[in-house]
């Protein structure tokens, strides 16, 4: 058997308070919290959530995933 790597999925966790709930727009675009980069939506995800309930007192904190391997590659999502 071989030992075949996995396809790289890069995925970015970022966050930060929002305006408004109802939109998407940052408060402050240089106080976002440029968490990482990381191989796969599974490990984005256990990333992003502990991100988010560390969070939670502040209810216009908003954490959120970019796949950007679709970004990379938009005809192969």
């Amino acid at each position: 058997m071989t030992d075949t790597p996995a396809k790289q999925l890069p995925h970015l966790v970022f966050g930060g308070e929002l305006v408004d709930l109802n939109r998407n727009e940052f408060k402050d675009l240089s106080k976002l919290d440029i968490v990482g980069i990381y191989p796969n939506y599974a490990a984005a995800r256990d990333v992003w959530k502990a991100k988010a309930q560390a969070s939670v007192d502040n209810a216009h904190m908003r954490y959120f995933i970019v796949h950007l391997h679709r970004l990379l590659d938009p005809d192969h999502s």
